[in-house]
């Protein structure tokens, strides 16, 4: 077959239709069983759900492609706006689920929460960062399951942490 008798739309439908898997891979299934079981953890502990999965455009990469940021959950606390993230691993073997929210995760949470706390008039109300580490072992040898450990990290990171300083706040007046 000639490269001028292939048509793009129908070459492009079967390429992509062969790349997409009937069913999601392993991490992301436990990621979504995590993000349910801590939501049903907070609604618990008194937290009032707002928005799952919210995410917005906060810049390009790069390569100029379009940087998508999430933050898994908004809810109160009380008064307190809280946007959560969530991380959900089979095991804390090697390290807690909350050692992934590094400083720029941090940064992209925090970017979207600005964003949300404007567009929802939201600036001058308390909130916070916090993470929760979701724990699902896998089954045993017995073919039964260990309970998960689901924990709330309340004011996991702070705004002032991306303030920049200027040299006399570091050094004081010389």
């Amino acid at each position: 077959m000639h490269w001028s008798s292939l048509n793009p739309r129908t070459w492009f439908a079967s390429r992509t239709q062969s790349a997409v898997p009937d069913e999601l891979a392993a991490h992301l299934l436990l990621g979504q069983r995590g993000e349910r079981l801590a939501a049903e953890y907070l609604e618990r502990l008194g937290y009032r759900l707002v928005v799952s999965n919210f995410t917005l455009p906060v810049g390009r990469n790069r390569r100029g492609a379009i940087v998508q940021a999430e933050i898994d959950l908004i809810a109160y606390d009380a008064e307190t706006l809280c946007f959560i993230e969530i991380k959900t691993r089979s095991s804390d073997w090697f390290a807690a689920p909350s050692v992934n929210v590094d400083l720029r995760k941090q940064r992209q949470i925090a970017r979207v929460a600005r964003a949300y706390r404007r567009m929802f008039d939201l600036v001058d109300e308390p909130y916070r960062y916090d993470v929760v580490s979701v724990i699902l072992p896998p089954e045993n040898d017995s073919g039964k399951m260990a309970p998960p450990r689901v924990e709330v990290l309340r004011n996991f990171w702070r705004d002032d942490k991306f303030h920049k300083r200027r040299w006399t706040e570091s050094f004081g007046d010389y």
